[in-house]
């Protein structure tokens, strides 16, 4: 069924690298969908940090994306490319996109669309694809996290702390969160952590020495980089994993390299943008089939913090940048 669609379409498009006051609203001629896409009438798109960070000039799209920030989107089908089944069409979808998310409409990968089922709003279905692809893949893919395990993971209340406690927990793991303070532990704690550190009023490795028996944790889950990766190796336990995920701490990092081979310690990370689309399509069918039945009967939903409308999008960042939420922001189109 043919859908009548603009020539032009509402975006926010990043003017000129800054604060979030160059965020600007734009008319930009709505994408048409190539092989093997879809173009998604979006219902809301979630906001993430590396938004923030492009924002800022400091992480451009990848060559053949869009400028146009955001990574995550919720909407329906309203134009299909070549290759696509005819049944996507009209479907109620959630996808990872590589970029364009801040529009009316936005290009996603078919392969990468997850439906989004009655028992899910749009709002929460924009806050899934992001996270949950970058927890199901760092924690159990690189992190080779298994049931009955511990593991630690900074910014607990962040979209990405949020989905690696309750995606942890889902699977049979024991998760420790560090946060900025104590309204924040209170709040990782209702989510569902089993320990929670407030890392500026103790000593995080001192706090998981305690917790752990000295034994220490099985996997980190770190998104600060820098500094944090020699206290973070003091907290894990022999054959343990370190898994970077950001670096808002420092590209740099010096580590005991004796340490990591007596302790035989495992130090690896990725970034998800810039992987290919055969590999983003194979993950977010994994995770189709290993935990979107967890999404659709209820047992997995996103932690929601706060939403806007599009054109408020500079004020979406600002909170982000503020630090002062809990769980996921959205950008409601």
């Amino acid at each position: 069924m043919a859908v009548a669609l603009p020539d032009m379409m509402t975006a926010i498009e990043i003017s000129t690298p800054g604060g979030p006051e160059v965020l600007l609203p734009c008319q930009r001629p709505v994408p048409v969908p190539g092989e093997g896409e879809v173009l998604v009438k979006v219902a809301a798109a979630g906001v993430n940090r590396p938004d923030v960070v492009q924002r800022m000039g400091l992480y451009p799209a990848p060559p053949g994306a869009s400028d146009l920030p955001g990574l995550e989107i919720s909407g329906t089908v309203v134009a299909i490319g070549p290759g696509v089944e005819t049944e996507h069409m009209g479907q109620k979808v959630c996808a990872l996109v590589a970029g364009g998310g801040y529009a009316e409409y936005c290009i996603a990968r078919a392969d990468v669309c997850w439906p989004v089922p009655p028992s899910l709003s749009m709002e929460e279905a924009a806050a899934i694809p992001e996270t949950l692809m970058t927890v199901w893949h760092n924690v159990f893919e690189r992190g080779y996290a298994s049931e009955g395990e511990t593991m630690l993971v900074h910014g607990g209340t962040s979209g990405i702390g949020t989905m690696a406690i309750k995606l942890g927990k889902l699977f049979g793991l024991e998760v420790i969160v560090t946060c900025g303070s104590a309204d924040k532990c209170a709040a990782a704690l209702a989510i569902g952590a089993d320990h929670a550190i407030d890392y500026k009023a103790s000593d995080f490795v001192e706090e998981i020495g305690k917790i752990t028996g000295s034994k220490g944790v099985h996997l980190v889950l770190d998104m600060v980089a820098g500094s944090y990766v020699p206290r973070n190796l003091k907290c894990l336990r022999e054959d343990g994993r370190h898994v970077t995920i950001a670096v808002q701490g420092g590209l740099v990092a010096e580590i005991n390299m004796a340490q990591v081979m007596s302790r035989r310690l495992t130090l690896t990370g990725s970034t998800l943008r810039p992987r290919s689309n055969e590999f983003k399509g194979l993950l977010a069918q994994e995770i189709y089939q290993n935990v979107w039945p967890d999404v659709v009967e209820g047992r997995l939903r996103p932690e929601m913090a706060q939403s806007f409308p599009l054109s408020e999008a500079a004020a979406a960042h600002r909170l982000m940048e503020s630090g002062d939420f809990v769980g996921k922001i959205i950008l409601l189109v």
